[in-house]
């Protein structure tokens, strides 16, 4: 097989010539292309990626505000539910108060109204002994009647201790007479009963002043500056409603 030299160095320059033609007006724009296109789809890849990373912080983001808003709306509805349970509690307390208030208020309400029943029991009941009293003194004779009181005063006289009886002596040294008080005027015999009555009863002469008051009904009363004896209607009658009270709130 005989080679022609010269033709396959022509042929050479041509396949040279073609392939610099080929790399110098078509591969190098085309790898300009594919470079660009490459580029074009890093930066791409590139903004998608970024655009995934924002979309995870803004995911991120949103379960934060989510989870915050959560936490702030249980804050929220335990304040409230907290605040409903104090005012509830405020409520019930200031209804159990006004409550109480209003059945001490009825209680009060009903225990004046039986004290009142109980005191104009007590005046009924004290006018009728007083009427009762005077209807039985008024069937004695009245000096029957007045030597029995005046009998009685000088026992409760003689049931007095020695240094009560003392303090009379006292008083009237001191100038401090005792008075005898009776519902009427008394005569001079009868002054003169009662003073040896009561000089007797206390042991000693004791100077009387006689003074008169209405108010006792029947009876009499010896003041001393410290001790006062009656037996007297009016006693009687103080006794008496003192032991109703007693009784009234035992």
């Amino acid at each position: 097989m005989h080679i022609d030299w010269w033709t396959l160095a022509l042929q050479t320059v041509n396949v040279l010539i073609l392939v610099w033609i080929l790399g110098r007006f078509f591969f190098r724009p085309v790898m300009a292309i594919v470079a660009q296109r490459q580029e074009q789809a890093t930066k791409l890849l590139a903004d998608a990626e970024a655009a995934r990373q924002d979309a995870q912080t803004a995911r991120g983001e949103a379960d934060r505000l989510r989870a915050e808003v959560d936490g702030q709306r249980r804050t929220l509805v335990e304040a409230a539910q907290e605040a409903a349970r104090a005012e509830k509690k405020t409520l019930v307390e200031e209804t159990s108060r006004e409550i109480a208030k209003m059945r001490a208020d009825a209680a009060a309400a009903v225990k004046r109204e039986e004290e009142a029943e109980q005191e104009a029991l007590l005046q009924r009941v004290g006018g009728l002994s007083v009427d009762i009293a005077g209807r039985l003194l008024s069937r004695l004779p009245p000096d029957v009647a007045f030597r029995a009181f005046l009998d009685g005063l000088c026992a409760e006289i003689r049931s007095l201790s020695a240094e009560t009886r003392e303090d009379f002596r006292v008083s009237a040294a001191s100038g401090r007479q005792a008075e005898l008080v009776t519902a009427f005027p008394l005569g001079d015999a009868d002054r003169e009963l009662v003073s040896g009555k009561i000089a007797e009863a206390v042991g000693f002469d004791l100077p009387l002043v006689f003074r008169e008051d209405a108010a006792l009904g029947a009876g009499l009363e010896l003041r001393g500056a410290t001790t006062v004896v009656r037996n007297n209607w009016r006693a009687d009658l103080e006794r008496i409603r003192g032991e109703l009270g007693r009784d009234r709130h035992a």
